[in-house]
C-alpha cells in the first residue's frame, strides 16, 4: 500500500513562531505600562526622602539581573514561563511550592491595589462621594466586567499603551517648560539623585523595595517562548531591553516630577501625588488628562488582574489543590470561573477598605521578590552548579541578582514582611496538610489555557 503523498497530509497544528524581537519588547511594555512609576511616586518619595530616581535606578539593576535569569531559564524551559516551574524543577519541589504560593498572593493583591488607586483617582474628580463608596463601585465594576466575559483585548491594550506614551510626552513637555521658568541651580538638579541633608542608605533601599513595582510584569515575556522567532536569543534580549527602556523612561518621569514639586512632602494625597505634580506643571487640563489616563489604565489592569486571579484559583481547583466543587467550576453560559470571579471581587472590596495602597504594593513586592530570588537561584543552579560549559557570568550575575533582590526584600517595611510571612506560613501548613507532610505530589500553580 503506497504512502500518502506529503502534499495531501494535513498540516500539524501548533503555535506559530511569528513574534519578532521588537514584538516581544512592545508586549513587555504593554504589560508594564509606560506610566508604571506614577502610581507609587508619592509613596516612594516619602519613604526615600525624595530620592525616587535613585530608587528606580537601584530597582533597574536588580530587575536587569533578574531579567537575564528569566531569559536564560526560558532557554532551558522553552514551553513554560513560570517562576514556579523554574524553581520547582531546578531547586526543589517544596521551594517551587513556596514560589507558587507567593504567586497566588500577588494575583489576589493586584486587583485590590487597583481598586484602591482607582478609588483615590475618582475622588480627585468627585470628592463629594466617600472613599468606601468608590471602593465598592470599582470592586463591583471589576466583578461585573469579568462575569459578563468582558476583558481587555490585546489590541485595546496596545492602543491604550500608545495613548499613555502620548500623555507621558505631554507631561514631560509641560514639566520642562515649568522647570525652565524657575531657574534651578546645580544643587537642585542633583538633589533627586542625592540630597546630603536627607540621604540614608536603609531609607533609600526601603524606597527601592517599593519602586520595583514599576517593573512588575516583565517576566510575562517568557510565556511567549513557543510563539517567538529564535526564542533562545529573543526572549532573553526582549526581557532585558524591556527592563532597560522601563528604567530609563521611569527615571525621566520621576526626575521631572521631583524638580517640578521641589520637595518630597506636602502632597494633597500621597497615593495620587503624581497627578497633583502634573497639575502644578501643566494646570488643571493636564491634571484632568493624566488623572483620567491613569484611572482608565488602572481599570484595565484591575479587570485583567481580577480575571487572572480567578483563573489561577480555577486552575488550582481543577487540579484538586483547592476544593473542586467551589473553585473548579466553569459557568456553562459564559465559560468563566464564576465562583472565583465573585470571590476575588469580595476580596477586592474587603482589601480596598482595610489595606492602604502602600501596604498592598509592598505585600505584592514581597511575593514578587520571592519569585525573583528563586529564578536567580534556578539560573545559577542550571548553568553553573549543574552546567558543563561554565563561564564567569553563570556564577556572578545570577548570584548578584539574588543578593540584590534579597536585600530589597529584607528592606521592605515590617508590616509587609509580617503580612507576607503569615501568608507563607499558612501556605506551608496548607501544603503540608494537602500532601500529607509533603509526601504526595505538590500543588500546581500553573495558569490554565484561555
Amino acid at each position: 500500500m503506497s504512502a500518502e503523498p506529503a502534499a495531501a497530509r494535513p498540516p500539524e497544528l501548533g503555535l506559530r513562531r511569528t513574534l519578532t524581537l521588537w514584538d516581544l519588547v512592545f508586549y513587555g511594555i504593554v504589560l508594564i505600562q509606560p506610566v508604571a512609576p506614577m502610581g507609587i511616586f508619592g509613596i516612594v518619595s516619602q519613604e526615600a526622602r525624595g530620592h525616587v530616581v535613585t530608587t528606580i535606578l537601584i530597582g533597574m539593576v536588580a530587575m536587569l539581573l533578574t531579567a537575564l535569569s528569566y531569559g536564560r531559564m526560558a532557554r532551558a524551559y522553552p514551553s513554560a514561563g513560570s517562576a514556579f516551574t523554574y524553581v520547582g524543577q531546578e531547586l526543589h519541589p517544596g521551594l517551587g511550592y513556596v514560589t507558587g504560593w507567593s504567586m497566588v498572593m500577588d494575583y489576589v493583591l493586584n486587583p485590590m491595589i487597583c481598586t484602591i488607586w482607582c478609588s483615590k483617582a475618582a475622588m480627585n474628580f468627585v470628592p463629594g462621594i466617600p472613599y468606601p463608596v468608590w471602593v465598592a463601585f470599582f470592586a463591583l465594576l471589576f466583578t461585573v466586567m469579568n462575569l459578563r466575559g468582558i476583558k481587555q483585548s490585546a489590541r485595546t491594550a496596545q492602543v491604550l499603551t500608545v495613548a499613555m506614551c502620548v500623555v507621558v510626552l505631554l507631561f514631560l513637555g509641560a514639566a520642562v517648560r515649568y522647570i525652565l521658568g524657575i531657574h534651578l541651580g546645580r544643587a537642585d538638579l542633583v538633589r533627586p539623585f542625592y540630597d546630603p541633608a536627607t540621604f540614608s542608605l536603609p531609607v533609600v533601599l526601603t524606597g527601592a523595595s517599593i519602586a520595583c513595582l514599576t517593573y512588575i510584569g516583565f517576566d510575562g515575556i517568557s510565556t511567549l517562548s513557543e510563539e517567538a522567532e529564535n526564542p533562545r536569543r529573543n526572549i532573553l534580549l526582549a526581557t532585558v531591553i524591556t527592563c532597560l527602556i522601563t528604567g530609563v523612561l521611569a527615571s525621566l518621569e520621576v526626575y521631572a516630577a521631583q524638580l517640578v514639586w521641589g520637595d518630597w512632602k506636602g502632597f494633597p494625597d500621597v497615593d495620587t501625588a503624581f497627578v497633583h505634580v502634573a497639575g502644578k506643571a501643566g494646570g488643571p487640563i493636564l491634571f484632568a488628562i493624566l488623572n483620567a489616563t491613569l484611572l482608565v489604565a488602572n481599570i484595565g489592569s484591575g479587570s485583567s488582574a481580577h480575571l487572572g486571579a480567578a483563573r489561577l484559583l480555577y486552575g488550582m481547583g481543577r487540579s484538586g489543590a483547592l476544593p473542586a466543587k467551589l473553585f473548579g467550576v466553569i459557568d456553562p453560559r459564559r465559560n468563566i470561573p464564576r465562583n472565583n470571579v465573585l470571590l476575588v471581587g469580595v476580596l477586592a472590596l474587603v482589601g480596598g477598605l482595610l489595606l492602604s495602597y502602600q501596604l498592598g504594593a509592598e505585600m505584592l513586592n514581597f511575593g514578587a521578590f520571592i519569585a525573583f530570588m528563586g529564578v536567580n537561584l534556578a539560573a545559577f543552579t542550571h548553568y553553573w552548579a549543574r552546567g558543563q560549559d561554565r563561564r564567569w557570568h553563570d556564577f556572578v550575575l545570577p548570584l548578584l541578582g539574588f543578593l540584590i533582590c534579597l536585600y530589597l526584600w529584607l528592606s521592605l517595611r515590617w508590616p509587609a514582611k509580617l503580612a507576607g510571612g503569615v501568608w507563607l506560613g499558612l501556605g506551608v501548613l496548607y501544603g503540608a496538610w494537602k500532601t500529607r507532610g509533603f509526601r504526595r505530589n505538590l500543588v500546581s500553580f500553573e495558569l490554565p489555557p484561555e
